[in-house]
């Protein structure tokens, strides 16, 4: 987890005495934002009207994955997000898009969340946990057992636990009164600090690092630990393959290594979803490194760095989270990934160095990741950022023109059906039927308006593919109908189904993709999968054999986001690399050839690639700087560089450098930060919005409304658009 994450407050201008407010912003996956809904934030957004957040250290914690907890000044501790293993503390599985209490009790003092599991310390200083706690994650709760618990359970029967804690969900650091330190849960890349690694060094129980009574504070990392001392000094231990350790090396340590000679350290934090670490020294310096994908460090670069450096020349930082950090004057700044609005500047584009979130003064303290969550002066808590399942706590033929479908807050095309998910998470679906991939338990040609898939609400995410629909609901399992042709609906027969089936049994389905004949998933561990037809290797498991049921591709643990095209797939790894394989007759994969790839290969060898798209024969993709750029068949000017002439590695568009959604089809749509809409390529039933039928060989701006939002807009393999 980061030790201070995204967790600020602020005071200027508000009447009264300096009450701690509490915001959040970013990936809402789960409802980890706590605002009660499943939107995403770009700007900061009040979670609720509550003004008695605590504002001590160690009261406020998001997990870097999907689970957010504060403690108010009550005592009481409250949770929201995910909950699939009961890291909501009440006795379920279900997330929860609006912070709930954790039972009845008032004498919560420390808490830290973990990925999947929460650690809290009572003002008696006993030591509880509860959450994900498998062999997977070696007894990372810490209570000898490797059960998952959805309730509080006390760990062990001491009372000298301080709030110096930190969970990264598969690890956990924790400092006593006595100024021990202490380790449980997974160790193999020596991330507990006790000079072993491997799967002999996991620990079930908490286990004393070396005998030192002198640590003071401690964050976990990626398979990583740092810690300081109450002498000022910095020390890290365990993986280091982006020299987040610190120590000049990207050697891995399986004990505690320090960290140069300074004795001016005085906070730290990390994040359990990447290998970047923040500091800062008691003189009011920012100091940075580690992995810098996305401007993760904020030193205006993308490049890793192996030893501390610092971050601009200001000298009044005064608090920090992971790639946000708040001074003295209660301004509030964020850098680095924003791909889910994280950073909340009210856009998409990745920052390389520090921005000032709006021009409030009265921030107090941040916790961040993808999600991030503020704290005001006030008392009041505020998130932005992605909303996807709460984690912040929506009749005609051809159109040449944009039309109306209604109010919804999702929505995917295929070319000849729809699918759209209601801000109540009700599904519905309209278009073409014969294969029954409007999930109405029949094959009706044809339903040309929204009907509602069964009566279920707690749908989370939809792809329309080729023929068939898939969705993934809010308890992460995953279903699919419509045609199984070559085994595309993945529940391993070739039977076409007219009503949702449920793919397997699993609940860690995190994002799926629909293509022409094939399906891309993403499990919430990062790892990737496919099934359907396997023509020209699009499948990526080194073979050209259908798969009628989902299969890993690879061993990768790395993955952030897929497409899956008409037979080609894409996808970015969490550092920015750009993937792609599967058939490539046009040069649609990127890799400067046109022969099919049965595997995975990387594009190039950059590491800013922010987003993606697979079209039918070609490919989108957007940077981290906002530029844009294409590849692959240009038959009808799609790629949008003025041409109609194929390439097969990928080119800029133009030279704006403000573009922030594109997404392909048989054409291609595109949003940039000022809401405009842009659109170009085939255009034959009119899905240009031009008013004609004249293709477009480059960007043609769609009337003049700046409202346009990155999401909104979806273009199909077919060559009908459709907006929402």
């Amino acid at each position: 987890m980061l030790l201070v994450e995204k967790l600020l407050t602020a005071s200027a201008g508000e009447a009264g005495p300096a009450v701690p407010a509490l915001y959040a912003w970013g990936n809402n996956i789960a409802g980890r934002l706590g605002n009660n809904t499943s939107q995403n934030w770009g700007v900061p957004q009040a979670l609720g009207s509550d003004t008695n957040w605590d504002a001590d250290d160690g009261t406020l914690s998001h997990g870097g994955g999907f689970l957010c907890a504060a403690v108010k000044t009550t005592g009481a501790l409250f949770v929201w997000g995910s909950g699939d293993s009961g890291q909501m503390g009440d006795n379920t599985i279900l997330p929860k898009s609006s912070p709930i209490q954790v039972g009845s009790a008032t004498d919560w003092a420390y808490v830290a969340a973990g990925n999947s599991n929460v650690i809290a310390v009572k003002t008696n200083g006993t030591l509880w946990a509860w959450g994900f706690n498998s062999s997977i994650f070696s007894g990372s709760l810490g209570d000898g057992t490797i059960i998952s618990r959805s309730s509080p359970v006390q760990i062990g029967a001491l009372t000298d636990w301080s709030q110096n804690i930190s969970s990264a969900g598969t690890h956990v650091l924790a400092v006593k009164t006595d100024g021990t330190l202490w380790a449980w849960g997974v160790g193999f890349n020596g991330q507990l600090g006790t000079g072993l690694s491997g799967n002999a060094a996991a620990r079930s129980s908490p286990v004393q690092v070396g005998a030192l009574t002198d640590w003071s504070k401690v964050a976990t990392g990626q398979d990583y630990s740092v810690a300081i001392k109450t002498n000022g000094t910095l020390w890290a231990w365990g993986s280091n393959t982006s020299g987040q350790i610190g120590d000049g090396t990207t050697i891995a340590r399986s004990s505690p290594v320090q960290i140069g000679a300074d004795t001016n350290w005085l906070a730290i934090a990390t994040n359990s979803n990447s290998s970047t670490t923040y500091a800062l020294k008691t003189n009011g310096t920012l100091w940075a490194w580690g992995s810098g994908g996305n401007g993760a460090l904020g030193d205006n670069t993308i490049v890793n760095k192996s030893s501390p450096i610092q971050i601009g020349s200001d000298t009044n930082w005064a608090s920090i989270g992971v790639a946000a950090a708040v001074k003295t004057t209660g301004t509030l700044w964020r850098w680095g990934n924003n791909g889910t609005g994280q950073v909340g500047d009210n856009t998409n584009i990745s920052r390389s160095s520090p921005v000032q979130v709006g021009t409030d003064t009265n921030w107090l303290r941040i916790v961040s990741g993808s999600t991030s969550i503020a704290q005001k002066t006030t008392g009041s808590l505020w998130s932005w950022g992605n909303g996807t399942n709460g984690a912040l706590g929506l009749n005609q033929g051809n159109a040449s023109s944009p039309v109306f479908v209604g109010n919804f807050a999702s929505a995917s095309f295929s070319g000849v059906h729809a699918a759209a998910i209601s801000s109540g998470g009700a599904l519905y679906a309209w278009g073409f039927n014969a294969a029954g991939q409007l999930g109405q338990n029949t094959a009706t040609y044809l339903i040309a308006s929204p009907i509602q898939v069964g009566s279920s609400s707690d749908w989370e995410t939809v792809s329309a593919g080729g023929g068939a629909t898939f969705s993934i609901k809010t308890d992460g399992t995953l279903w699919a109908w419509g045609t199984a042709a070559n085994g595309f609906l993945g529940d391993n027969t070739v039977i076409d189904k007219s009503s949702p089936i449920q793919i397997g049994a699993l609940t860690d389905w995190l994002i799926v993709s629909g293509g022409s004949v094939h399906a891309l998933a993403l499990k919430t561990n990062g790892t990737l999968w496919a099934w359907g037809s396997n023509a020209g290797g699009v499948i990526g498991d080194n073979t050209i054999i259908n798969k009628s049921s989902p299969v890993q591709i690879g061993a990768d643990t790395n993955w952030a986001s897929i497409s899956a095209g008409g037979n080609h797939s894409v996808a970015i790894k969490t550092n920015g690399t750009l993937w792609a394989w599967g058939t490539n007759s046009s040069g649609q994969i990127g890799d400067g050839t046109i022969v099919n790839r049965s595997s995975p290969v990387q594009i190039g060898v950059d590491t800013n690639w922010l987003s993606v798209s697979a079209g039918s024969i070609y490919t989108l993709a957007l940077k981290t700087n906002g530029t844009l750029w294409a590849w692959g068949t240009n038959g009808s000017g799609n790629l949008g560089d003025g041409t109609v002439v194929a390439k097969s590695s990928p080119i800029q568009i133009g030279s704006d450098t403000n573009w922030e959604a594109a997404i392909a089809g048989a054409s291609s749509l595109g949003i940039k930060t000022d809401g405009t809409l842009w659109a170009w390529g085939l255009n034959n039933v009119g899905q240009l919005a031009s008013g004609n039928l004249l293709p477009r060989s480059s960007p043609t701006q769609i009337g003049t409304l700046t409202t346009w939002q990155p999401g909104a807009i979806f273009s199909s393999q077919t060559g009908a658009a459709f907006l929402a």
